[in-house]
């Protein structure tokens, strides 16, 4: 079996996702996860795990589910493994934060949690990054510019690949950046809850 997991735009209305299932199983496929990633305007957007029988027949099942009106793939991934079960990953982000340097284990359990490119912990004040992994980081000039523009706006960040947070303790703000795929509603929800935890 050959497991990906997509990400679906989908009329949110009664039999839009059995119509999906449907064609998934069309293909000899079965859906093994869902994931309800952002609901709104009348559109939902699901991450589904599929497995399906063998990696060629991926074009055949995302031509069926194309089919199915008003429906849209928007991302398609390849897993290697089972999928990790996001509310097990998240505990063990939650516990990983009692480590000895609690903003490191935070920004490395955000880049795990929302796949992000990156994550800092910024002191906009200081102009100062507390804490930062992952791939192309800004600098820190541009990471304390772009924190100050998002809380001044309210804390809204006008780019969809850009998420922040203010931690709990005054201490900081949480950015996460991920280019491949927006930062939808559940997954700035995560965002908020993780800076919320320090």
């Amino acid at each position: 079996m050959a497991t990906f997991v997509l990400r679906v735009w989908l009329p949110d209305r009664p039999g839009a996702l059995g119509a999906v299932a449907t064609r998934v199983g069309a293909v000899r496929g079965d859906v093994i996860g869902i994931d309800i990633i952002e609901r709104g305007a009348g559109s939902a957007v699901d991450e589904l795990v599929v497995d399906i029988p063998e990696p060629e027949l991926l074009e055949l099942l995302l031509d069926e589910i194309g089919q199915v009106e008003g429906v849209a793939v928007e991302d398609v991934r390849p897993l290697d493994g089972p999928p990790e079960d996001p509310a097990v990953a998240a505990l063990e982000v939650a516990v990983a934060l009692d480590a000895a340097d609690p903003l490191e284990a935070l920004v490395s359990g955000t880049v795990r949690l929302l796949r992000a490119d990156w994550s800092a912990v910024v002191e906009p004040a200081a102009g100062a990054v507390l804490a930062a992994t992952g791939q192309d980081l800004p600098s820190d000039a541009w990471l304390s510019a772009f924190v100050g523009g998002a809380l001044a706006s309210g804390g809204a960040s006008e780019l969809p690949e850009l998420a922040v947070a203010a931690l709990a303790s005054g201490r900081g703000v949480l950015v996460a950046s991920r280019s491949h795929l927006p930062l939808r509603g559940r997954e700035r929800d995560v965002l908020a809850g993780l800076a919320r935890l320090v």
